[in-house]
């Protein structure tokens, strides 16, 4: 089974990411690609390109989203509203349990 890689927007704390590498999930951050700074659509046209699900605490995402905006999917939490852990703990889940085509064109509350 194609297991799902995620892109962390500059929303998210850079330490979820380091959750992530520890299970072996593949994973980019905005800073680490060179897109700090850039726009949304820019964002989501990466991600579109890589096939990865982009992890946002940005509601512009879901706006986006729900424009028509093609996307490989979008992982969103509120800010403040979980933890590390559990930010961490819900995409190990989604890693494990979805795909990539699953994931397409969805969005998925943590």
């Amino acid at each position: 089974m194609t297991k799902i890689c995620f892109h962390l927007d500059e929303n998210v704390d850079p330490v979820v990411a380091a959750g992530l590498r520890r299970y072996g999930v593949d994973v980019t951050t905005t800073a680490e690609v060179g897109l700090r700074s850039k726009s949304d659509p820019e964002q989501l046209a990466y991600v579109c390109q890589t096939q990865r699900v982009i992890v946002t605490q940005d509601r512009d995402f879901l706006i986006i989203a729900s424009q028509g905006y093609e996307h490989s999917g979008i992982a969103y939490c509120q800010k403040g509203s979980r933890s590390i852990g559990k930010i961490v703990n819900a995409l190990i889940l989604m890693y494990e349990v979805l795909t990539p085509v699953d994931m397409k064109g969805k969005i998925e509350f943590l």
